[in-house]
C-alpha cells in the first residue's frame, strides 16, 4: 500500500513538472519591438521610393498612362507585404496603425513609434528618389492633389470613403474568423490598393496614407489642401474600425480550462 502511494505521488510530480509553464524572462520593450519598427521604416521607404518612381515622367510621353502609377503602387504594396508582413504587419500607413491600436492589436506606445517610423521612412524614400531621378521633381511629382473641380469638402469625402474601404479590408484580415484564410494576404492588399487607386486617383490622388502624402509635400513645399490627406484617412480609419469592431465582429466565447485528473488529484492546464 505504501509503495503504491509513493508511485502515485511520483507520477503526480512528473505530471505537474510536464504541465507547468516556465515564467517568461523579462524582455525590454526595445528588444521586443525594434525589428518590427525597423520593418515599418524600410517598407515605407520602399513604398515612397518605388511607388513614386512610377510617377516620374517617361521620356517621349507627354504624360504617364493613368493606370501606370496606380498599378505601380499596388504592386509595391504587394512586394512589401510579402517581404515584411510577417515581421511588423507591413502597415506603411499611420491610418492603418491607428486602426490596429483601436482594434487592440498593439499598444498606443508601439503605434506611435510605428507612425514615426513610417513618416521617417517616407521622407527618406522620396529623398532617395529625388537624388536618383533623371528629372526635377520639385514641380510636385507624386504629390497628392484634389481634382481642379473638387472643393476641399469633396476631396475630404473621397479620402474618407477610400480609407474606410481600405481599413475594413484590414479589419477583415484581423477578424479571428479569417485567421486561417489569409494565405494570399499580399496579393489581396496589393490588388485592393491598385483598385482603390484606379478609382480615387483621378479625384484626389488616392492618398489614404498621411505618410505617403507628407513626404512629397515636404520635399516639394506643396502644402495646398494637404490637411485633407491627414484628416480624411485618420477619420476614415477611425470610423471603419469602430464600425467593424462593434457591429460586425463576433466575439469568441472563452473556453473553460482543461482539468486533468490523476489518482484523485487535479491539475489545471491553461490553454494559452
Amino acid at each position: 500500500m505504501e509503495q503504491e502511494s509513493r508511485l502515485v505521488n511520483a507520477t503526480e510530480n512528473v505530471i505537474v513538472k510536464e504541465i507547468s509553464v516556465k515564467p517568461k524572462k523579462n524582455v525590454s520593450w526595445f528588444s521586443e519591438n525594434w525589428r518590427a519598427v525597423l520593418s515599418e521604416f524600410v517598407s515605407t521607404t520602399s513604398l515612397l521610393f518605388l511607388g513614386c518612381m512610377t510617377c516620374v515622367p517617361i521620356d517621349g510621353l507627354p504624360m504617364n498612362p493613368p493606370i501606370y502609377s496606380t498599378l505601380g503602387f499596388g504592386l509595391v504594396v504587394l512586394i512589401n507585404i510579402q517581404t515584411f508582413g510577417h515581421i511588423s504587419g507591413a502597415h506603411m500607413n499611420p491610418a492603418v496603425t491607428l486602426a490596429a491600436v483601436i482594434w487592440g492589436k498593439m499598444s498606443i506606445a508601439l503605434g506611435t513609434v510605428y507612425a514615426l517610423a513610417q513618416i521617417s521612412g517616407a521622407f527618406v524614400g522620396y529623398g532617395i528618389l529625388i537624388a536618383l531621378s533623371p528629372v526635377d521633381l520639385s514641380s510636385g511629382v507624386c504629390v497628392t492633389r484634389p481634382h481642379v473641380k473638387h472643393s476641399e469638402c469633396q476631396a475630404l469625402g473621397v479620402e474618407i470613403v477610400l480609407t474606410v474601404i481600405l481599413v475594413l479590408l484590414n479589419c477583415s484580415a484581423w477578424d479571428p474568423i479569417n485567421e486561417k484564410k489569409n494565405q494570399c494576404m499580399s496579393t489581396m492588399f496589393g490588388l485592393s490598393i491598385a483598385g482603390l487607386s484606379i478609382a480615387g486617383g483621378p479625384l484626389t490622388g488616392a492618398g489614404m496614407n498621411p505618410a505617403r502624402s507628407l513626404a512629397p509635400a515636404v520635399w516639394t513645399s506643396s502644402w495646398k489642401y494637404h490637411w485633407v490627406y491627414w484628416v480624411g484617412p485618420l477619420l476614415g480609419s477611425t470610423v471603419a474600425v469602430l464600425f467593424y469592431k462593434y457591429i460586425w465582429l463576433k466575439t469568441k466565447k472563452v473556453e473553460e480550462p482543461e482539468v486533468l485528473t490523476w489518482a484523485g488529484s487535479r491539475s489545471i492546464v491553461s490553454q494559452s
